[in-house]
């Protein structure tokens, strides 16, 4: 047989048993999905929903069938053979295992087999005593079963003589595997797309149980266990006794007196998210920038309050997200979004404010695949997400989805349906490479940087276009926006990664519920954006105890201080001065401090670094 049939027959066969392995699950767990009254038709869409991620993890089990039939052109047919078989009987035993383990587990945990529920093993007994020896039984039955059914069916449909993979030893063969090369390279990506495919492919529902069948069990454990290998089950960031750390952050973030000045002109107002898309402090004329960037902001500022000390906390956008909706810092090494298996122990906001009443909702242009955003966005309960794929096809699309200009008239449009009151966020993508935004690119006076910098001037002419739309409606009288960059970007004045000045963005709060008072006011206070979370539930006197990481930016008595994460160290800026200490290195990148201060600074920033990786940690 040709090597690309024989391999496009292993893939069929390998996609049966993924989607065998799935409707066992959903049968088992047939209870929960009555109880949740999931019919027939939603949970059969589970397969649909699976099948890219399924056919990326056939592509990685291909990888070595492959080679070993490539080999037996210039080999030993039976030795290849039997390599082959034995390769199969190793990959359907362990994947049976996983199987069955998983849907043993999860309803226990509600969540898929990962790597901390692996390290559970280390007490087998604890593990086996948690299990009624009729399931124990039954488990291992069907992983057996099973076993026994596919590699029959492998041998009798797949592979069934010896002379079925090769016979021609000539250069035909060998052209027809070379051509797999890329077909396999293709599908391990998921497709030609811009952005590779993760698990957040198959996160479709409001249903956990459906998204969580949907995830191919091989490839969550698979990157679960290499994620936890890169960061390890020791905190990397340790310099301290615990306690001595936990007092030295207590002390950080200690408030005299624990009120708010409210800056609201109503009592219960819509909260409208505008999150733009890298966009650096220097963008901005009021933060330092060149005028004629970003003017229309310029004009936003006259009727908002804007914040001349703002910091990122991370470098990435699924940083961002849990900054904002979980109050967390940007953590080194890593980033929440990307450990599914914690985001049920992780406080979130949106929870909070679907019980307070507040319709919530994500908008973005593109797709939310990238840093598993989406299953994080998902897990936090959205009544709402709509990404590029969910808005209509004709309208015009760049390299990364939807143009912001068209993206903000969706946003409008919906807004204007939306139940009241709301917690709306419209994510940007413009001005992340490859700027391929319409229209012209006017600023030609800057060299460093000139496409990122025309990509956000025009983001900010459909920023202006977008107020000037919704200040007619209704619902903006009583609305709160806050709009502010996800992260910087290395921009025109080409600031140093390991600054402040780098991870400075702009923060605008605006929109008709704002006090007259503050209107075209500027604030100096240092905050970061892990502080909106608290300060947003203040406003709306909504309680915060499950936020330590974030301050009440209006709490007068709130201390004063902004965090970054650089992979081996941190930035720490108080109003005192500023230190930014490669932990591992030992090494100071910036040190603008007093002397008698920057001990104390380079503590503070270790005790904080080496607490919010413990807490992931232990999540």
């Amino acid at each position: 047989m040709r090597i690309p049939l024989s391999l496009f027959k292993q893939l069929i066969f390998l996609l049966i048993v993924f989607a065998v392995e799935r409707a066992i699950f959903l049968l088992y767990y047939r209870p929960l999905l009555m109880f949740d009254e999931i019919g027939f038709i939603e949970a059969s869409s589970v397969f649909y929903h699976a099948l890219k991620l399924d056919v990326s993890t056939a592509s990685y089990i291909l990888i070595l069938p492959m080679v070993l039939m490539m080999l037996q052109l210039y080999g030993k047919p039976k030795f290849f053979e039997k390599a082959l078989l034995w390769y199969y009987g190793q990959f359907l035993f362990i994947y049976l295992l996983i199987a069955s383990g998983e849907m043993g587990l999860y309803g226990e945990w509600k969540s898929k087999l990962s790597t901390k529920a692996l390290l559970y093993l280390k007490q087998p007994m604890e593990v086996i005593q948690s299990v009624s020896t009729s399931e124990f039984i039954g488990l291992w039955v069907l992983v057996i079963g099973q076993w026994f059914l596919f590699f029959f069916l492998f041998k009798r449909f797949v592979q069934r003589s010896n002379g079925d993979i090769v016979i021609n030893r000539g250069w035909k063969p060998l052209t027809g595997a070379l051509v797999c090369i890329p077909l396999i390279f293709i599908g391990i990506r998921g497709g030609l797309g811009q952005i590779p495919i993760t698990t957040s492919q198959s996160y479709f529902s409001k249903h956990n149980i459906l998204n969580a069948s949907a995830v191919n069990v091989g490839y969550n454990l698979a990157f679960s266990v290499l994620n936890h290998a890169f960061v390890g089950d020791e905190n990397i960031f340790k310099t301290m006794e615990d306690s001595e750390a936990r007092k030295l952050v207590d002390d950080i973030h200690h408030v005299e007196k624990d009120t708010t000045l409210s800056i609201l002109n109503t009592t219960q107002p819509n909260i409208l998210i505008i999150m733009l898309e890298s966009w650096s402090g220097d963008l901005v004329e009021s933060l330092g920038g060149l005028p004629g960037i970003t003017p229309e902001f310029r004009k936003l500022e006259q009727e908002g309050l804007l914040f001349t000390n703002y910091y990122a906390s991370g470098n990435r956008s699924q940083q961002a997200m849990a900054s904002l909706y979980a109050g967390f810092p940007g953590l080194p090494v890593t980033t929440l979004t990307n450990h599914p298996e914690k985001y049920s122990s992780v406080p979130s906001m949106v929870k909070q404010l679907n019980e307070a009443g507040y319709y919530t909702s994500f908008h973005f242009g593109g797709e939310l695949n990238y840093g598993n955003i989406k299953s994080y966005l998902i897990a936090n309960e959205f009544d709402n997400i709509v990404e590029g794929k969910d808005i209509d096809s004709e309208l015009p699309r760049g390299k990364l989805g939807l143009h912001d200009g068209y993206l903000f008239d969706v946003v409008a449009k919906d807004l204007n349906a939306m139940q009241k009151p709301f917690f709306a966020t419209a994510f940007t993508l413009s001005s992340h490479a490859p700027y391929d935004q319409p229209g012209d690119r006017p600023i030609d006076w800057i060299d460093l940087e000139r496409n990122f910098v025309n990509s956000a001037h025009y983001t900010d002419r459909c920023l202006g276009d977008f107020f000037n739309q919704i200040k007619k409606e209704e619902w903006y009288r009583e609305s709160l926006i806050f709009v502010f960059a996800d992260h910087s970007h290395n921009s025109y004045k080409n600031f140093p990664l390991t600054s402040f000045d780098y991870h400075r963005v702009p923060l605008l709060i605006t929109g008709g519920a704002l006090k007259d008072s503050l209107r075209g006011k500027q604030m100096e206070t240092i905050v970061s954006n892990v502080d909106l979370t608290k300060t947003i539930l203040h406003q709306l006197g909504l309680p915060s105890r499950k936020f330590p990481w974030s301050k009440d930016i209006f709490n007068p008595y709130t201390p004063q201080f902004a965090f970054f994460e650089l992979g081996k160290g941190f930035g720490w800026k108080k109003p005192e001065g500023e230190i930014v200490v490669n932990i591992f290195d030992n090494h100071y990148y910036i040190k603008n401090v007093p002397d008698e201060l920057r001990l104390q600074y380079e503590k503070e920033g270790k005790a904080y670094i080496q607490l919010l990786f413990e807490e992931f940690l232990t999540y």
